[in-house]
């Protein structure tokens, strides 16, 4: 599938980040395109900036609200694409929505620790179950999953603990690379790749937020409240003169630097990703310190989770991981 024009693609997740700007990208391309999120704002500002950048005559571009980590909301999204774009088949499914959440089976909620694991996994699961059906009636088509680095390393630092996303990314990746051989024997003319990114700059963790906390933007639990505070702590900083509204605005200022500091936009990894589909490539690594990493991690597996392969990755690359 070199051109995409005139094709129908799903993208989840689809309000921001990564999302948001394989959208774009798309429809750039003549790609007709419905996006799936939890907030409908977000997947508004998303049409609008495809509008923004000149939508093609005839083009469609439609926004369905869906948790994907419901089977039943996604399959009501898959009749909704099916009826909204008259079509019987879909080209490209992007299951990209995520969350972060969860990282400790200890000082986190099992309800927090499930809600992010369903997501991360769940929604790419259900995404898969819910459109292959449409896939199989199309000419060619694709799969495009997005795990992480955190899918082959599963950590962000030896002082903090990231359980929830690191398991469910690794199932991402597993997941890919058996369902390549699952769909050469059972439906050859559909391709799969696993995305792996690292830092890319998105508002992943506002989102998670905001997802972990019922759709209330800017609301902190007082389990990240602890998180937050025991990461400033590692960083020197006096928490103890600090009270929970002034950790909070720190965490913010951590979101936002997360966001705006990364080596890399989510416009240039949706590129990278775009390229590797049309590429036909099964695992797309993106980003230089995705690559790096890669590359360590296999070097030496067995240092993998050590303070020294940790500290030597950041000092090297020039950025904090965690």
């Amino acid at each position: 599938m070199k051109d995409f024009a005139g094709r129908i693609a799903v993208v989840t997740g689809g309000g921001t980040g990564m999302g948001r700007e394989l959208v774009r990208q798309l429809v750039a391309e003549g790609c007709h395109v419905a996006m799936c999120d939890v907030a409908a704002d977000t997947m508004a500002e998303t049409q609008a900036l495809c509008a923004a950048d000149g939508l093609p005559q005839g083009l469609r571009v439609t926004a369905h609200l869906a948790d994907v980590s419901d089977e039943a909301q996604m399959q009501r999204f898959r009749d909704e694409v099916s009826a909204q774009h008259q079509t019987e088949c879909v080209h490209l499914l992007f299951n990209n929505a995520g969350v972060g959440g969860g990282g400790s089976l200890f000082t986190n909620s099992r309800a927090q620790w499930e809600r992010t694991f369903n997501i991360c996994w769940g929604g790419v699961y259900f995404g898969v179950l819910s459109f292959l059906p449409m896939m199989m009636k199309a000419d060619a088509a694709h799969i495009v999953n997005t795990s992480s680095v955190n899918g082959f390393w599963a950590s962000i630092g030896p002082e903090t603990s990231h359980t929830a996303y690191s398991a469910a990314k690794f199932a991402v990746k597993g997941f890919t690379e058996a369902l390549m051989t699952d769909l050469r024997l059972n439906a050859p003319h559909i391709k799969c790749s696993v995305v792996m990114p690292g830092h890319i700059g998105t508002s992943i963790i506002f989102n998670s937020r905001r997802v972990h906390n019922n759709g209330v933007d800017g609301a902190i639990s007082a389990a990240e409240l602890k998180n937050i505070r025991s990461r400033l702590a590692r960083m020197g900083v006096n928490v103890d003169a600090m009270n929970d509204e002034q950790v909070a605005q720190a965490g913010a200022m951590i979101a936002a630097a997360f966001r705006d500091n990364a080596p890399m936009s989510a416009a240039e990894a949706a590129k990278v990703i775009l390229d590797g589909v049309r590429d036909e490539r099964w695992r797309i690594l993106v980003g230089a310190d995705a690559e790096e990493l890669d590359r360590r991690v296999r070097a030496d597996p067995e240092n993998a989770y050590s303070r020294e392969f940790y500290d030597k990755f950041n000092s090297e690359i020039g950025w904090r991981l965690g």
